[in-house]
């Protein structure tokens, strides 16, 4: 029986002597994992190769391993990098060393995704796109619509214009060959059948499709044609709205404007008729995108002094001068129009809430970029992501919203959004926990990006290389 013994413990010696030694460029140990969908909490290492998860074990018992990098993780809360699903690049030839400069202001944040919907610099975000890929240029991943569809003569610089079903397969055909990511439509110009029209062209090509809507265009009408995403809460409003049919054809007749429109239809908002859109968008998997913190910030221009926000210091004078158009507006408004915007405003985060409830999918997305006064690139998605908080969203579903939701909405889930085996390593470490305080997001220790790992220091070094100086 000893000869026995001895012979087993010697096999024993050889066969763990024979396990391969594994190599990994980054272990991060003992941190707290929050389950994205669950929001259970593990102490659990993440073992990454190559910008990828190969493993996450609750204990070392994995044999012999070495890594290039090692974190201690201990005491720290580990999550998806987060994903702003609503930014804009953009603003002219002029602005396109302002835009890049946008970046490094999203990794600093620990957004290592974002969603860019629509601007007028489409061949440099590309160019960026594939240089990020490389990780020959620091910035977070971008998913792209590229130009937005929209009526002739629209508002925004780059749109490309449709009026019939020739220039629709001609406009999608060309976002196809640079090749965009999804469709972004725009409401400024368009008519209602090329809107409809474009949306069921795209339907039949798999392609994804989001955006604002025309008015005269009834919400229904959008859903059954095959819309992805609706952009801001005021499409949503419409079709709650227990007159919509009627205030429609006012303005299709052009008895009033989208702005006239706003008091009718949020009197008229009736809870049976809102529930009922809510299951339709429930039921046709369409997502909203509420962007609340914007929508706050425009309704309080005429109150709130940001002349000493600290991130005016990274936008530069181009993108600064472009806030001139909605500061002005809000000049040249009435008193009552002032005070409707923020009712509206109000009425906006119980809506969210409201949806949100019912389980229609909601994504948090800031709309920073140029144009869009004090809402910056960053910082703004983390005021988003609290801004749903605010309103009675938990911190979970909030953070949901983000990278979990965001990856489903474009289908990259096979690659981001949970911190699982197989999936890209972004990944963001903060100090404190999120679901008991989502300010908390704003906490951050370490920015994984791939093979890129940046701790607080790195960060901070980042923002402060983000200061433009024109």
């Amino acid at each position: 029986m000893r000869k026995l013994g001895y012979a087993i413990l010697f096999i024993l010696i050889i066969g763990c002597n024979q396990n391969p030694i594994k190599n990994y460029d980054l272990v991060i140990k003992n941190s707290n994992v929050i389950d994205i969908i669950t929001g259970e909490i593990d102490t659990q290492n993440i073992f990454i190769s190559e910008g990828q998860i190969v493993k996450i074990s609750t204990s070392f018992n994995e044999g012999h391993y070495t890594a290039k990098t090692e974190i201690d993780g201990s005491g720290k809360f580990a999550l998806p990098g987060f994903w702003d699903n609503h930014v804009h690049f953009r603003g002219g030839d002029s602005l396109i060393a302002a835009n890049k400069n946008l970046l490094k202001l999203f990794i600093a944040n620990g957004i290592t995704t974002v969603r860019d919907a629509g601007g007028d610099l489409t061949p440099q975000v590309m160019e960026w796109k594939e240089a990020i890929k490389k990780e020959e240029l620091l910035g977070p991943t971008i998913f792209t619509s590229g130009p937005k569809i929209d009526g002739p003569n629209a508002t925004w610089a780059g749109s490309i214009p449709v009026e019939n079903d020739i220039e629709i397969t001609k406009a999608l055909d060309s976002l196809e060959q640079i090749p965009t990511d999804y469709v972004k439509l725009y409401d400024s110009r368009i008519s209602g059948e090329a809107y409809l029209n474009t949306i069921r062209e795209a339907e039949k090509r798999n392609i994804i499709t989001t955006g604002h809507m025309p008015f005269t265009v009834e919400l229904d009408d959008a859903i059954t044609a095959g819309i992805d995403g609706i952009e801001h809460l005021y499409y949503i409003m419409k079709g709650c709205s227990s007159k919509e049919g009627a205030i429609t054809k006012q303005l299709q007749n052009k008895e009033i404007g989208f702005w006239q429109a706003m008091p009718a239809l949020q009197t008229s908002f009736n809870e049976t008729v809102a529930q009922n859109t809510f299951s339709k968008l429930k039921k046709n998997n369409v997502y909203s995108i509420p962007t609340l913190n914007i929508g706050r910030i425009l309704s309080y221009l005429d109150e709130v002094d940001h002349s000493q926000d600290a991130y005016l210091q990274y936008m530069g004078s181009g993108i600064i001068k472009t806030y001139e158009m909605r500061i002005n507006r809000v000049k040249n408004s009435t008193a009552e129009a002032i005070q409707n915007r923020k009712e509206l405003d109000t009425f906006f985060g119980k809506l969210a809430k409201t949806m949100s409830d019912a389980g229609v999918s909601l994504l948090a997305g800031s709309d920073s970029g140029a144009f869009n006064s004090y809402t910056y690139p960053g910082i703004s998605l983390h005021q988003e992501l609290e801004a749903m908080v605010n309103v009675g969203i938990s911190p979970l579903q909030a953070l949901q919203n983000s990278a979990y939701k965001g990856a489903q909405f474009l289908k990259k889930d096979a690659d981001y959004g949970q911190l699982i085996e197989g999936n890209k390593a972004d990944i963001v470490l903060l100090n404190a926990n999120p679901l008991e305080d989502i300010q908390q997001t704003q906490n951050i220790d370490y920015v994984i990006k791939g093979m890129q790992v940046l701790d607080k220091n790195d960060l901070k070094d980042l923002l402060k290389s983000a200061v433009n100086k024109d």
